[in-house]
């Protein structure tokens, strides 16, 4: 299943620190809890119903794997975000927008960790689902979210293709982490 993962989560999933304690916002299927799992990290999941990557997971696996929690709940019910500021190494969002949400997401992050964000941005409209504004990212809205907070390594509001979407995504790292005195090479 983390063959599905998307590009922009396997670039910049290496700048978790090995070992790390990464978060899987709106988790869905797990493809990036069984990326980041592969790749040594300690994870957590949140979604509103966890079945389908526990089926993954355990899938893969054959059985349960070690370093792995599931949070079944509503991200949308109007509580604030479940987890504390400062205590993941990574935190992965793809596909997912809940702006109520964005503050819990950035400061979930810790000052040595990372913020890999992509979903979908203004003008998917004319490609189909999502369309409503409600679920798109204006441009620069991510750069303005961890603004003051996190620094921006990448950033991109681009139009993708098979399929076609606009999307947006942002890499942004915590103020001490290692790329901001030795940035990554691609």
């Amino acid at each position: 299943m983390s063959k599905d993962a998307s590009e922009w989560v396997r670039r910049f999933l290496p700048g978790v620190r090995p070992g790390g304690r990464v978060l899987d916002v709106a988790c869905g299927s797990g493809r990036h809890l069984s990326l980041a799992l592969g790749a040594g990290y300690v994870v957590t999941g949140i979604d509103r119903d966890t079945s389908r990557a526990r089926d993954t997971l355990t899938g893969e696996a054959g059985r349960w794997p070690a370093n792995v929690d599931l949070v079944e709940l509503d991200l949308e019910d109007g509580s604030p975000f479940p987890v504390p500021a400062g205590t993941c190494d990574g935190v992965i969002v793809t596909n997912y927008l809940w702006r109520p949400l964005l503050p819990g997401i950035v400061a979930a992050v810790s000052h040595t960790g990372l913020l890999i964000y992509e979903t979908f941005a203004t003008g998917n409209g004319r490609f189909g689902k999502p369309s409503n504004p409600a679920f798109l990212l204006q441009p620069g809205e991510l750069i303005d979210v961890v603004a003051g907070r996190l620094t921006p390594i990448a950033y991109e509001h681009v139009h993708l293709r098979d399929p076609d979407r606009y999307v947006q995504r942002i890499a942004a790292v915590g103020l001490k982490h290692d790329w901001l005195r030795d940035p990554p090479a691609f």
